[in-house]
């Protein structure tokens, strides 16, 4: 019997955080899109100021709880351990990013703002995780 549950529990773990993940993606993907369009960023290929990269980064912080909530909320248990799992690929994802994209030109921006990124992956799946086990307490 307890063969039977650890995969069907190992696949809704994988399901959580792919979901938690591709919702910020998407989320972020179609914010950063919109901001674009609205020229509140600069065109693609042209360097942001700081400003913008601030509520960049100050958006993807709010995404990052809310998808790390959703991943903890789908999890089949332990959602903080979810959550967590998911940011530990976030930070993967941004460390990537940065040793990619480090001295790549004007167009990637300042290093603070990758920089940024890498910093809040934790601390926001943290705190989405953590608002779910809050929940789930009261």
């Amino acid at each position: 019997m307890n063969d039977t549950r650890t995969p069907r529990r190992l696949g809704r773990s994988i399901v959580a955080v792919l979901a938690g993940m591709l919702a910020s993606i998407v989320v972020i993907t179609l914010t950063d899109i919109v901001l674009h369009a609205a020229g509140v960023f600069a065109p693609w290929g042209q360097p942001n100021s700081d400003g913008p990269l601030l509520l960049a980064t100050t958006y993807r912080v709010f995404f990052g709880v809310a998808a790390s909530y959703l991943t903890a909320r789908i999890a089949p248990n332990r959602p903080l351990a979810h959550a967590m799992a998911g940011g530990l690929m976030g930070l993967v994802l941004g460390i990537v990013g940065a040793a990619v994209t480090w001295n790549r030109g004007p167009a990637f921006g300042p290093h603070w703002y990758p920089l940024a990124l890498i910093i809040i992956a934790l601390p926001c799946a943290w705190l989405g995780g953590t608002f779910r086990e809050i929940q789930l307490r009261s």
